[in-house]
């Protein structure tokens, strides 16, 4: 697919467009409560997606409250605009969600629901020899940036096969360069493999003639693990408890709805991207990664605690330990005051 390497590439310059039109679009409305939510253009991201290209999320906040959306390309970017209050809600990988947590002041982000689990697969080039763990001596590897989840995965698995990067005196080579980049060395045969999230396993995969080596599912307990969560600014959670508990039950109906509509998912997904970026992807992909997912609203704490394990032996956590115990914001959804328990 010749234009894949550019359909996520604009998303910067996308990224300005949205916040501006969103303000644009609702100028001579107004509303007594604003709601700023942070997603990826990416399959993972679909209870965001299809929940405001349906309407579900509008819907729940009803008539007093604009939602305003942001889409980024990476956590710490959706991390940092919660930190500058330019966002409320954002929906990241486990990664940037410790991250967040641990960095915050007061610990003030954290984690609200789950969004997806699984999705993530180590993708072999067809000229690679790569059969398992102990080819991976001497390769070239990417992932995406360091310390997001799958820059994480990839240097745990390494570390449980008696490997190392390079950087660390080993012979793997990692690479960690953005997706769309994966995609442009994984043509030009520069890498024998990426670990990558879908859709872009997918693409490589059915677009590319990559071998999907394994789904990182299959390294997990119960082949399940938080790959998207939805995280908040405690803060505005404390102050809007009502909006937060219509968001959570239009966050939850959504994913049920896209488990139930798996083809309509896919469409609307396409035509996200087409609105968006330009440029959609094929039905194939699209139904393969979506395949590829769980969308559930359970965050499964014990994968996010056995991820901060990983990613602080791997020294991501700095040098004084870490403490995950608050980082889950219990939401009482039953109570008519919204009151919250943490």
């Amino acid at each position: 697919m010749k234009t894949l390497s550019v359909i996520f590439a604009g998303i910067a310059g996308v990224i300005l467009v949205l916040a501006v039109g969103v303000s644009l679009n609702s100028s001579d409305v107004t509303y007594e409560n604003k709601l700023r939510i942070a997603y990826f253009p990416n399959i993972g991201h679909a209870i965001p997606i299809v929940g405001m290209e349906k309407g579900f999320f509008e819907t729940s906040m009803g008539n007093e409250t604009r939602i305003e959306t942001r889409v980024f390309d990476s956590g710490p970017q959706a991390i940092e605009s919660l930190f500058a209050n330019s966002v409320d809600l954002a929906y990241v990988g486990p990664g940037p969600a410790i991250n967040g947590f641990l960095n915050s002041e007061n610990h003030n982000v954290k984690i609200l629901s789950g969004a997806a689990s699984g999705g993530a697969s180590f993708i072999v080039h067809p000229e690679s020899e790569i059969n398992s763990a102990s080819d991976f001596a001497g390769k070239k590897i990417a992932a995406p940036q360091i310390g997001n989840t799958q820059d994480v995965s990839l240097r745990h698995y390494l570390s449980e096969n008696g490997l190392k990067s390079a950087e660390k005196g080993g012979s793997v080579i990692v690479y960690n360069i953005s997706n769309p980049d994966i995609y442009t060395l994984f043509v030009k045969g520069d890498i024998d493999g990426a670990w990558v999230a879908e859709p872009w396993a997918t693409i490589l995969e059915t677009e590319l003639n990559g071998k999907r080596l394994f789904h990182e599912e299959d390294l997990w307990p119960n082949q399940e693990f938080a790959s998207v969560l939805l995280i908040a600014n405690a803060n505005y959670v404390e102050t809007n408890p009502v909006l937060i508990a219509n968001l959570l039950a239009s966050h939850k109906n959504t994913a049920d709805w896209i488990n139930e509509n798996p083809v309509e998912t896919r469409n609307i997904f396409n035509n996200f991207l087409n609105a968006h970026l330009g440029q959609s992807l094929s039905d194939d992909v699209v139904d393969i990664a979506l395949s590829n997912l769980i969308i559930t609203d359970d965050p499964l704490p014990d994968s996010i605690h056995s991820f901060a394990e990983k990613a602080n032996t791997l020294g991501y956590l700095g040098r004084n330990g870490y403490d995950l115990s608050d980082i889950f914001y219990y939401f009482d959804r039953n109570s008519t005051e919204g009151d919250a328990v943490t």
